[in-house]
């Protein structure tokens, strides 16, 4: 049978560059990185030069990097410590973030001394920024947390003029990454963020291992308390060849990005010219110049298509979803679409197409055959 993969925002395949990179450091960097004799200084010499790698892909200095599991680890960290150490009385996000943030946040609120509001949320999907200012002009110590791009719609914020916003007010910024990191050039130097998040299996690394960037001078104190590594910010011993295999994941990811995106633009043209030649009625849930390797669109089939959608295209091979994959058991409707589709709609199935630079023309054609079969 043939085998489409179209859910590259749910995860990639790591590049063949990355798996030689990988495992040529778990031949080499055996070493624990905190021991002093040459072994250790061999694995933690290839840690300090994935840390350069990496910092200078966002231009960033290394000691504003940090090694962490993933990206739900890292908005959880971000997030206890502005309450707890940044004197954070007020956190303003949006209800279309991922879950990583939304649950931490939510259960925060519960048991701690600060204020949450989720801004309002446009019909093209983009939180309201003209609220975000009325917002921060009263004077509260306030953390602003809003993704860069949506990982289910592809909605992409203008992450540079709302940390304008928060410089201008003397907010505490952090952006979650994840979805556009190794996809687009993000420069530190010309966003004023202070927390910038990044998981290395949605740019062709391995999964289990992220990054986050924290500007210098911003006080952070560790979640995990244990050994020293990680500047003692981050105890416990590091996953070199998962940190070595990121960096390099990273730098071939920019090297070929405009490759890269000219392809899967290419790709998200001839989808949405065979959307419209077969299903006419269907329309886009969210921007329709959102990010350019995802595509969310709502079918014009009857609701009762919508539970078996996903498995009738799993069995022809096809992987696509209908939102995050970290609750694609859910039979709830999505969080994101809840905020901008009618309750008709959302009823109705729609499906998220996520491209890369591996998918062909071919595997279009194939998924619209498969459609015209539900």
């Amino acid at each position: 049978m043939k085998k489409v993969y179209l859910d590259h925002a749910a995860t990639t395949a790591i590049a063949p560059e990355v798996i030689e990179a990988m495992v040529s450091s778990l031949h080499n960097d055996f070493g624990n990185p905190s021991s002093t004799h040459s072994f250790g200084r061999q694995a933690k010499s290839s840690i300090e030069l994935a840390r350069k790698t990496i910092a200078k892909a966002i231009h960033a200095n290394a000691s504003e990097i940090v090694f962490t599991s993933c990206g739900t680890e890292s908005n959880n960290w971000v997030f206890r410590n502005a309450v707890a150490h940044l004197q954070i009385k007020r956190i303003i996000s949006s209800p279309t973030e991922h879950h990583a943030v939304l649950h931490t946040l939510e259960e925060m609120a519960q048991s701690n001394d600060f204020e949450l509001v989720l801004l309002k949320i446009q019909p093209n999907g983009q939180p309201d920024l003209a609220q975000l200012e009325a917002l921060l002009a009263q004077e509260v110590k306030t953390l602003v947390s809003l993704m860069h791009v949506n990982n289910e719609t592809g909605v992409v914020t203008d992450i540079e003029q709302v940390g304008a916003l928060c410089q201008k007010y003397g907010a505490v910024f952090h952006s979650d990454t994840v979805q556009s990191m190794g996809k687009t050039s993000i420069d530190v130097q010309q966003i004023p963020v202070d927390f910038l998040v990044a998981s290395a299996h949605k740019f062709n690394g391995p999964k289990g291992i992220g990054f986050l960037y924290i500007r210098k001078g911003t006080s952070m104190q560790p979640i995990l308390l244990g050994g020293e590594q990680e500047k003692g910010l981050r105890a416990g011993t590091e996953s070199v060849h998962n940190i070595v295999g990121m960096a390099k994941a990273l730098e071939i990811s920019l090297e070929q990005l405009e490759a890269h995106r000219a392809h899967v633009l290419h790709l998200r043209q001839y989808l949405l010219n065979a959307l419209q030649l077969e299903f006419p009625g269907f329309k886009i849930n969210g921007a329709e110049d959102g990010f350019y390797n995802i595509l969310n669109v709502l079918l014009p089939f009857a609701a009762d298509k919508t539970a078996m959608i996903l498995f009738h295209l799993d069995m022809k091979g096809i992987a696509v979803s209908r939102g995050s994959a970290c609750q694609s058991g859910s039979i709830s409707p999505s969080h994101v679409l809840a905020q901008m589709l009618s309750d008709d709609d959302l009823t109705k199935p729609s499906l998220r197409i996520s491209l890369s630079h591996l998918n062909t023309q071919e595997d279009i054609d194939y998924l619209m055959e498969a459609l015209k079969t539900v």
